[in-house]
């Protein structure tokens, strides 16, 4: 079938969504793991308690994949009957995220949210090269890029904007009695605004696109796909993928040993990067955090404080916030520039290629990461904000945050591009899933591997976890040049 080639305006309907996930997805990057520590999580149980991400997206998305290869709905199409139910799952999981009253209930919801996520995930990748010729999928691809930025960018950005109102009121008060659990209540407002930034951008491109039907052969192998018994469709999702992995093409394979090192340090620069803040710029030490804890315990069980432990409780909790704060600036900057980067590497790839573009953003992005802890910290400005009467501290991370955005930009878009046309069209669905697993099978690695190295190598020192992500993606962003060209 040949492809009619897309407005501008269309190819950014079909995008859209991507900035209500990536809103979801800017969430957990920024503010999961700090409010597991609001609940009593310690750093070294970080990893195991990020366990859901790879075995959600290792087990839903290749299935998730081969299924909707085999989908047709007159009314939605083939992969979007997938977006919607992701997105009103994963709204739903935003809403309640911040009512969490314990750890292990704030685990279980983000088990559900990151099922949710990949189940909008992997065919909405596989819209994008089911609905573009050849000519525009690096275009497309990119512009995928570009509202993931958008979206990671407005998620972490709205948590330095709430913290900031609220800062020195009640809602980041130490020992508020008012609350069920230990989670600022500005927290709640970012998470409020990400559900339903999640619903209505995803709702807009189920309704502001449209999908090719498909040809009589891909017709024929529907119909007899959906008169198949539920054990057989089982089966044959298997084999599909089983057959897939078997043949895949040597670009593929090269690419997944540059993906193992590449998501392997990516989250443990998010699990880490807020415990890096803290002790690197506000100077909490491993025993604050105990003494935060116990005191946070005691308020919980209804005891009075003397007036020092009160001082010490509420400025240890002032202090942990304005780093979860500046995570979100970080992380927000960093996806800000991705925006940005996301158009200026289309004509970078197009006169130098892919691969050699990929390569060097990454290795821009491990330099930057090595250099964060060393010299994040130093202060370069403040800024009087007369309207919120606050003074905002402007650290030389956000310098680093550039790089960072760069490699990002990269990462989101530009290994899909040089894959996506040595992947059969009929296999796109299964194959982006076996990409997603490449993703996730380094993201599992690390959490059953890395609390230990960050417990007896790394020192139990945060800002050693980002020094040992910066040497990963340098290893990774070398390994890109043993990718063959198409």
């Amino acid at each position: 079938m040949i492809k009619p080639t897309l407005s501008f305006s269309q190819i950014v309907n079909m995008n859209v969504g991507f900035f209500g996930i990536q809103y979801s997805f800017g969430l957990q990057q920024s503010a999961i793991n700090p409010i597991f520590n609001f609940l009593g999580a310690n750093y070294e149980d970080l990893p195991i308690l990020n366990l859901a991400g790879p075995v959600t997206g290792l087990l839903v998305q290749p299935i998730i994949g081969a299924i909707s290869d085999k989908t047709w709905m007159p009314k939605l199409g083939r992969r979007r009957p997938f977006f919607l139910i992701g997105a009103i799952l994963g709204s739903l999981c935003l809403f309640l995220f911040p009512f969490s009253p314990s750890l292990w209930f704030a685990v279980g919801l983000l088990w559900i949210l990151d099922a949710a996520n990949n189940i909008a995930m992997e065919p909405y990748r596989a819209f994008v090269g089911d609905s573009l010729p050849e000519s525009q999928q690096t275009l497309g691809y990119l512009m995928q890029s570009l509202f993931v930025g958008a979206g990671i960018t407005v998620a972490n950005f709205s948590l330095f904007i709430f913290q900031s109102w609220t800062s020195g009121t009640e809602d980041s008060a130490f020992c508020n009695t008012e609350q069920s659990n230990a989670i600022p209540l500005w927290v709640y407002y970012t998470f409020f605004t990400g559900a339903f930034f999640s619903l209505i951008s995803m709702l807009w491109s189920v309704f502001k696109t449209k999908e090719y039907p498909p040809d009589e052969e891909e017709w024929q192998a529907i119909v007899a796909y959906k008169r198949k018994s539920v054990l057989a469709v089982a089966k044959e999702t298997l084999w599909d993928i089983y057959s897939a992995i078997k043949n895949m093409p040597l670009m593929l394979k090269r690419l997944s040993v540059v993906y193992l090192f590449q998501w392997y340090a990516m989250f443990v620069y998010w699990q880490f990067v807020t415990a890096m803040f803290k002790k690197t710029i506000y100077g909490i030490s491993s025993a604050d955090e105990k003494e935060l804890q116990s005191l946070k315990a005691l308020c919980a069980s209804g005891e009075a404080l003397a007036n020092d432990q009160m001082q010490l409780g509420q400025a240890l909790q002032q202090k942990t916030e304005l780093a979860l704060a500046d995570t979100g600036l970080m992380n927000g900057t960093y996806n800000f520039v991705t925006m940005i980067a996301a158009l200026l590497l289309v004509p970078i790839a197009i006169k130098i290629g892919s691969k050699v573009t990929y390569a060097l953003a990454l290795l821009l992005t491990g330099i930057s990461l090595l250099l964060l802890p060393q010299f994040g910290h130093v202060l370069l400005t403040t800024i009087q904000v007369e309207s919120w009467s606050v003074e905002i501290p402007v650290y030389s991370y956000l310098l680093f945050a550039i790089g960072i955005g760069f490699g990002w930009a990269s990462i989101m878009g530009l290994p899909y591009a040089m894959v996506s046309n040595v992947i059969p069209t009929s296999q796109r669905g299964v194959y982006m899933g076996i990409i997603n697993m490449m993703i996730v099978i380094p993201m599992l690695i690390e959490t059953v591997t890395f609390g230990s190295i960050f417990t007896h190598v790394l020192d139990q020192n945060p800002a050693n976890a980002i020094l040992f992500s910066g040497g990963m993606l340098l290893i990774a962003g070398l390994l890109v040049f043993r990718i063959p060209k198409k």
